[in-house]
């Protein structure tokens, strides 16, 4: 299934990370519908909320809140996602996003997890994101979507399923607490 997907991390810690995120839903939507077409932004899967202690980064930071979208199936003629990633990076900049601080505090982060088959080891975008597979800030919100989802990852063996991956993680960081719905965000 995720050949035929794509997965977007979302996540803030400054100002009001689940009114960020709920107010980013929509354009994120209409983003998806511009780059891949209104039929891929409709099938759009959306985790719940989660509230997770930071991981790296500078101490003392706030907690953050975190999400996951999956949307897909894609065209058959899949855009390309240096594409989105720009409109991404663009969507986080409309937000007051400036990139300082490697894993520091945030407004807004999108983060390309995957985008179907496609695999890629560029400076500006690594496709399957490399560390989707250690981060229980993204697993945790797939697993709430789907838990038998297994995410590309490595070459060969079969791909082991986001429930799978979170088994093996050990739990450094108290692990994310789903948040209650809100309006904007049912799930």
């Amino acid at each position: 299934m995720t050949g035929s997907t794509l997965a977007i991390a979302l996540g803030a810690n400054l100002g009001d990370p689940a009114a960020t995120l709920t107010t980013v839903r929509p354009r994120l939507q209409a983003l998806l519908a511009a780059w891949g077409g209104e039929p891929l932004a409709r099938r759009c899967r959306w985790s719940p909320l989660f509230r997770t202690a930071p991981v790296g980064g500078p101490p003392d930071q706030p907690a953050y809140v975190n999400a996951v979208l999956v949307a897909g199936p894609l065209p058959v003629s899949t855009p390309d996602p240096r594409a989105l990633l720009e409109a991404l990076l663009a969507l986080e900049r409309a937000f007051g996003r400036v990139r300082g601080e490697r894993w520091g505090p945030r407004l807004l982060d999108l983060d390309l997890l995957w985008c179907g088959t496609c695999r890629l080891q560029e400076p500006a975008l690594e496709l399957p994101h490399p560390r989707l597979a250690q981060r229980r800030f993204v697993l945790k919100p797939l697993a709430a979507i789907d838990p038998a989802l297994c995410p590309p990852g490595g070459k060969g063996a079969p791909a082991p399923s986001v429930a799978q991956l979170l088994a093996r993680l050990e739990a450094v960081e108290p692990p994310p607490r789903r948040l209650p719905p809100r309006p904007g965000w049912p799930e």
